[in-house]
């Protein structure tokens, strides 16, 4: 069987002079087409480590990883990545920015116009399309940076503490920004962040990895992002899920697989008892 993206025994290693440090041991995973994949854990549990090996910027020392059965070699213009900071063009417009993808790709002018205004449109940006970076707020130029990803029209979209640098109330505009665009463009995204509630809010699967040497010890289906899309109340919808009991029970339990709890509820299934299901 053939999965949209297949990351097999892959494991990743540095060497120091003598010293050798595990990053990831023994990681399998398999996301399929459209998922919303978050990657949570400790602080240097191999989450940046292992986007990155799906965006093709590192090889790992063990193992490989198959984007539709091909194997992932570098970077490609089928996937696309959004950094924690926007790391915007600042000489260049706010269209400039995101007309970068489709001119390399030597798409005509009146193409470039119709796509940078579709995908402006989708982020909320039309009107400042003739602005420069410095002349917007934290979580518009992180805007910017998502447009700028879509406009590459990339399968996957890789995005690395996207909204890790901003204020709570910004951050939970953009999870929901980013649900509504994910729900209109059907692109599979994987989402690493250190926020717990994030992850479970967003995704429709939330992944735990250890700490190093990073492996998968949790794989666990959510679905409360498709309550916040049906509700269509906004902010009020995103906090009133957050705030229910199911969700809280959820966020424990992907706390204490976090935390090394040894007596997770049965309920939870692991990476291992998911793969077998399938």
């Amino acid at each position: 069987m053939m999965f949209f993206l297949e990351a097999r025994r892959i494991g990743v290693w540095y060497r120091s002079g003598r010293q050798i440090t595990n990053a990831l041991r023994r990681v399998d995973l398999t996301i399929d087409e459209g998922e919303f994949v978050c990657l949570v854990g400790p602080s240097g549990c191999g989450k940046t480590t292992l986007l990155h090996l799906i965006a093709g910027f590192l090889q790992p020392s063990k193992g490989e990883i198959l984007l539709q059965g091909a194997r992932i070699k570098g970077p490609g213009s089928d996937r696309a990545v959004v950094m924690q900071h926007p790391t915007l063009m600042p000489w260049m417009t706010v269209y400039g920015n995101v007309e970068i993808g489709p001119r390399a790709r030597g798409i005509s002018a009146s193409e470039r116009h119709k796509v940078v205004d579709h995908y402006l449109e989708l982020v909320g940006l039309s009107e400042f399309a003739r602005r420069y970076p410095y002349e917007l707020s934290g979580g518009m130029q992180q805007r910017v940076a998502v447009a700028r990803a879509l406009a590459n029209d990339s399968q996957v979209l890789l995005m690395d503490e996207p909204f890790g640098a901003l204020d709570a109330l910004t951050r939970e505009t953009m999870q929901l920004e980013l649900l509504r665009i994910w729900s209109l463009t059907g692109k599979t995204i994987i989402f690493v962040t250190h926020d717990v509630e994030e992850a479970i809010a967003c995704g429709t699967r939330v992944i735990v990895l250890t700490p190093r040497p990073g492996r998968i010890i949790m794989d666990r289906t959510v679905d409360f992002c498709r309550s916040v899309l049906a509700d269509n109340r906004g902010m009020s919808s995103l906090r009133t899920v957050k705030s229910t009991g199911e969700f809280v029970a959820v966020r424990e339990q992907v706390m204490g697989a976090i935390l090394g709890s040894t007596d997770a509820p049965n309920k939870l299934r692991t990476h291992a008892e998911r793969e077998t299901a399938t």
